[in-house]
């Protein structure tokens, strides 16, 4: 999964209709099938299942491995790999030494040469893959025999390690494509412990154990990954038993709560819901009106009637119990303040209460996905704040092909989050050197100071040093919002009590595919 400002779980592909969503995904095996099979429901498939354009970068890919992995609390460890690596020069080079024994799917050798050509690929820039300036840090990525592989790094990069968690691919069999179009992005093969049997777009995923995985053939022989945008059709196909599980909004996870066979599972996460408010827009480009809507918003409302309380207020993209988060920078609604804000930018109320400037109506428009529900709401609840302000706020819903070509003149009802480190999450959604790069920096925010933060957290060589930047950037957003954050959320998952070893971890913004009580899907042992 990519770490992009984007469509939902993953990449979404949007289902037309309702027929597609309301197919059997599991050939009638969900609910009361067998415990070595699972049919789970998500909101949204990837458009690729090559790591090479962004697939999987973040870990927990069920089809590929990275040198490292998390465990449960995060921490990395040993995967590829058979060691974490060894760091030398000042921090400017990293050597892995890969795991005895290992082979792709298909047979074929795991070596070096393998994770060579999986970081070459992905930096070189006539790959699409929108995730390459997070390996901006790499200067050259070399073999060293068959079971070495030596990173040397432009500058020292504190958080370098957890980027290789990133998977790795087949020389072998992807150096012959075209990284882009080529076969590979669509019949992938991996180390994983999972191997892809079969991808009906729009419907469903079907992947089968893979009996020589090297960490042991998983229990669970086939998982299917039913596609179901709509938040309200997952619950029912749950609830009749298509389904053994499935991500849902806390309100309709909550209508499970007496449901003996079921289990609710909570994760925290860094996921944020987020309105861009592009730089180019003639309303939301004034920096009153973001400071203005900044005031407005009432988060702990949204929390608590939006979200049933599962989640928490977001007063920028960290979360608040981050340990970079910047204490002092929480904000309540404050309505007189968005009001003084206005005036004295110069937007002046009207007859209908909605304020104008220079002829210019203080009116945009905020697009959201069509089916999820938990953004729809946040729009209208955003709408309905701003709108006490004198904003008029128009809230219509689309498809991501309708809304990816407007988002850089339009509102958008955003998502993101990355964990492991503050660089991961925060500079593709903010540097302006990123602006209208795929899904990153959506609404081309541009702010110098924020950037400085940006480049010395990247850059930074002690933890103090980053700290500072970070703090400060946090500090520079709340006087100059290119976003309004609105709430971090939980996410919860229920599934039918057929498993033991379920567990969650702190969660990204990508979820769905990776995160979630699948994340150790491998280790889940059907109860007796």
């Amino acid at each position: 999964m990519t770490t992009r400002w984007i469509r939902g779980a993953a990449v979404a592909t949007a289902l037309a209709g309702g027929a597609a969503a309301c197919s059997a995904p599991g050939g009638g095996e969900g609910g009361g099938g067998p415990a070595d099979s699972v049919v789970i429901g998500v909101a949204s498939e990837p458009d690729t299942l090559s790591p090479l354009l962004g697939y999987g970068k973040d870990g927990n890919s069920k089809i590929f491995d990275g040198l490292l992995t998390r465990d449960a609390g995060l921490r990395l460890r040993p995967a590829l790999a058979k060691a974490l690596p060894e760091v030398g020069d000042g921090g400017l080079t990293y050597t892995y030494t890969l795991r005895e024994g290992v082979e792709f799917s298909d047979g074929e050798p795991l070596t070096s040469a393998d994770v060579v050509f999986t970081y070459r690929t992905i930096l070189d820039t006539k790959t699409n893959n929108t995730s390459r300036s997070e390996l901006d840090a790499i200067k050259e990525v070399r073999a060293d025999g068959d079971d070495k592989v030596v990173f040397t790094l432009k500058y020292p990069y504190a958080p370098f390690a957890g980027r290789t968690v990133l998977p790795i691919v087949p020389e072998h069999i992807a150096g012959k494509q075209d990284p882009n179009t080529g076969a590979f992005n669509t019949k992938p093969i991996g180390t994983g412990p999972y191997v892809l049997a079969d991808w009906r777009k729009g419907e469903k995923l079907t992947f089968k154990a893979n009996p020589t995985y090297w960490g042991g053939a998983p229990k669970v022989k086939t998982v299917t990954m039913a596609i179901v945008e709509d938040d309200d059709v997952r619950a029912t196909r749950l609830r009749s038993g298509d389904l053994d599980g499935a991500i849902l909004p806390p309100n309709l996870a909550a209508t499970f709560d007496d449901d003996e066979n079921k289990k609710t599972y909570e994760a925290k996460s860094y996921d944020l819901r987020t309105v861009t408010l592009p730089t180019a827009g003639k309303v939301t480009g004034d920096r009153a009106i973001r400071r203005a809507l900044d005031a407005a918003v009432d988060r702990e409302a949204m929390v608590d009637k939006i979200l049933d309380g599962a989640g928490r207020p977001a007063y920028g993209p960290l979360p608040v119990d981050d340990p970079w988060f910047a204490k002092g920078i929480e904000r309540g609604q404050d309505l007189a303040k968005a009001k003084r804000i206005l005036d004295e930018g110069g937007w002046k109320p009207g007859a209908d209460g909605i304020r104008a400037k220079g002829g210019q109506k203080a009116a945009f428009t905020l697009l959201y996905p069509s089916g999820d529900k938990v953004r729809q709401d946040h729009a209208l609840a955003y709408a309905s704040d701003a709108k006490k302000a004198g904003i008029d706020v128009k809230v219509e819903s689309a498809t991501w092909e309708v809304i990816e070509p407007r988002m850089k003149n339009t509102a958008v009802l955003a998502a993101g989050g990355s964990i492991g480190d503050p660089d991961f999450g925060l500079y593709t959604m903010l540097h302006s050197s990123l602006a209208g790069n795929g899904f990153n920096n959506m609404g081309h925010y541009d702010n110098p100071a924020v950037d400085h933060a940006l480049d010395t957290g990247r850059r930074g060589q002690d933890e103090a040093t980053r700290e500072t930047a970070y703090r400060a950037l946090q500090r520079e957003l709340v006087k100059d919002p290119g976003y309004t954050f609105l709430t971090h959320i939980d996410h919860v998952y229920v599934l039918a009590d057929r498993w033991q070893g379920l567990t969650t971890q702190l969660e990204p913004h990508e979820h769905g595919f990776a995160s979630g009580p699948w994340w150790n899907l491998e280790d889940w042992q059907p109860k007796k």
